[in-house]
């Protein structure tokens, strides 16, 4: 089934509601083994593409994903990119930042962890979450800001701050993909009452998970503004049904199949004499019987 990935990007600032992205969204596709099918291909191609883009050595991809809790994010890293090669790969959980680096400027720890050229890094939240977070839970006064600094407009220079980070990664061949996976807190809650009940994933369940959850509204405001102020042409924001996982998954792995088609990378081609010389070594190989 082709499915129109415009639907779920937002390549351009301005005016953003998530109420416009239905979160069960599943365009049509009532089949989870169709999309299945679907996945399993997309996952072929990710690997035999990455693989070209591993030897290409020209560019770089850096996929962020963002999302409430339970929304999806570690199961859709582990799903989607299940057929990549991990030596051509890195994933980063950005935690809550320690005191080395909250003596550092807020893209330091994200900068460190950037995907060579030739690979992928993927960052399991990311820099983002200093516009929403910290400004959920007005955080700024922990990262020791000179005065100055801390004024009325600092949200909307860390929009500019990002937006520039961004293209200045785009210009430098490492291409951003950014997806927020939209989960309902219906979902949400039902997600929630199932790590609760089930013993295998009780871990996976603290009370700081409810404490978030009250702040859902004032999360859903930061997130918009967030999209709203940092989409771009260069680097979209991909908004991603999430109450379903399968579809979800489905619509990752096509945005990545996308961006890596438009890379064009291929092998590298050797020279005549190289071949020449690849033939000579054939034959001395062959020749020892």
């Amino acid at each position: 089934m082709k499915i129109n990935l415009n639907r779920f990007r937002v390549s351009g600032p301005g005016k953003f509601k998530l109420s416009n992205h239905p979160a069960n969204y599943t365009a049509k596709m009532k089949s989870k083994e169709d999309a299945k099918l679907d996945l399993e291909a997309n996952i072929k191609l990710m690997a035999e593409m990455q693989d070209m883009m591993y030897a290409h050595d020209k560019w770089g991809l850096l996929i962020l994903f963002q999302a409430m809790d339970a929304a999806g994010k570690d199961g859709a890293i582990k799903h989607v990119m299940s057929g990549v090669n991990p030596q051509g790969t890195q994933v980063f959980s950005f935690k809550q930042p320690s005191a080395e680096e909250l003596d550092h400027d807020y893209l330091w720890r994200y900068t460190k962890s950037l995907p060579e050229r030739g690979r992928i890094g993927i960052f399991n939240r990311s820099y983002y979450e200093e516009v929403l977070v910290v400004k959920v839970h007005n955080l700024l006064e922990a990262e020791k800001l000179p005065d100055p600094v801390m004024n009325a407009n600092i949200w909307k220079e860390r929009y500019r701050q990002i937006r520039n980070f961004e293209q200045y990664l785009n210009d430098n061949g490492i291409k951003v993909l950014k997806f927020f996976l939209n989960v309902s807190k219906d979902e949400q809650k039902n997600r929630f009452l199932g790590r609760i009940e089930n013993p295998a994933k009780n871990w996976k369940f603290s009370s700081s998970d409810l404490k978030e959850r009250g702040y859902w509204d004032q999360y859903q405001k930061a997130y918009e503004e967030a999209i709203a102020n940092t989409s771009t042409k260069y680097a979209p924001w991909h908004i991603i049904p999430a109450d379903k996982k399968w579809f979800a998954r489905l619509i990752i792995s096509e945005v990545i199949v996308e961006k890596l088609k438009e890379l064009k990378v291929h092998y590298p081609v050797i020279s005549d004499e190289h071949r020449a010389n690849l033939q000579s070594y054939k034959e001395a190989l062959m020749s020892e019987g």
